[in-house]
C-alpha cells in the first residue's frame, strides 16, 4: 500500500461481500468435474467485525482431466473495475481450519471480456499470485500479503513472459482458485 493507505475491495461496511458479485469458473469449461462456491454469511461471534464474510469452498477433481483440475470463483463481468494504481499489494484476511493448508491462487485481469461466437469466454492473459495458507490452529485466522511485483502473467495457466503489463488502474476481474 502506498504511504499506509489502504482500500478494502470486499468485506467492509462500504464494500460488503455480496453474492451477486461472484460466479464460478471451474474446470467444467474444459470437461472437468471440479466445483466451487462462495457463500456470503455473517461472521462468527468471535469476530471483531459485523460485516458479512465470504466462504470459498469446493471439490477439486483431478481424475477427469488426467491429474489436473481447478475450482475458482471470480467477480462477474458487470462488477465495476478497481483502480489499484496507488497501492503495491493485496492483503487477504483469511480464517481457515487445521486442514486448509492448500495452494491457492489469486487471479487478476484487466481489459474487456471477449466472448467467442459460441458464447464462451475467449481465453486471455491473467495475472496470478500463488500462496499456501498454513493451517490455522487457533481459529483466529491471519493475513497474507501479495505484492503486486510478484504477480506473474499467465495464459491458460502457463507463464507468459511477453505479456503487456497489467493495467492497475482498471482491474476488471478478481478471482480465487485452488488447483493442481
Amino acid at each position: 500500500m502506498a504511504d499506509g493507505d489502504s482500500m478494502v475491495l470486499f468485506g467492509s461496511d462500504e464494500h460488503p461481500w455480496t453474492q451477486k458479485d461472484w460466479t464460478s469458473s471451474d474446470d467444467s469449461v474444459r470437461g472437468g468435474k471440479s466445483i466451487s462456491t462462495i457463500t456470503i454469511t455473517t461472521p462468527p461471534s468471535s469476530s471483531s467485525s459485523s460485516s458479512p464474510i465470504a466462504i470459498f469452498a469446493g471439490t477439486l477433481d483431478i481424475k477427469t482431466l488426467g491429474g489436473a483440475g481447478f475450482a475458482s470463483q471470480r467477480t462477474v463481468d458487470t462488477h465495476p473495475p478497481f483502480d489499484l494504481s496507488n497501492f503495491d499489494a493485496l492483503v487477504l484476511t483469511i480464517h481457515g481450519s487445521a486442514h486448509d493448508s492448500k495452494r491457492f491462487t489469486i487471479v487478476l485481469k484487466d481489459g474487456e471480456t471477449i466472448h467467442r461466437p459460441d458464447g464462451r469466454e475467449q481465453s486471455s492473459v491473467s495475472w496470478e499470485h500463488d500462496f499456501t495458507y498454513p493451517a490455522v490452529h487457533d481459529g483466529l485466522g491471519g493475513r497474507v500479503v501479495l505484492r503486486f511485483k510478484d504477480f506473474r502473467a499467465t495464459y491458460r495457466g502457463k507463464e507468459k513472459g511477453d505479456a503487456e503489463p497489467l493495467d492497475w488502474r482498471a482491474v476488471t476481474r478478481v478471482g480465487v482458485m485452488v488447483r493442481r
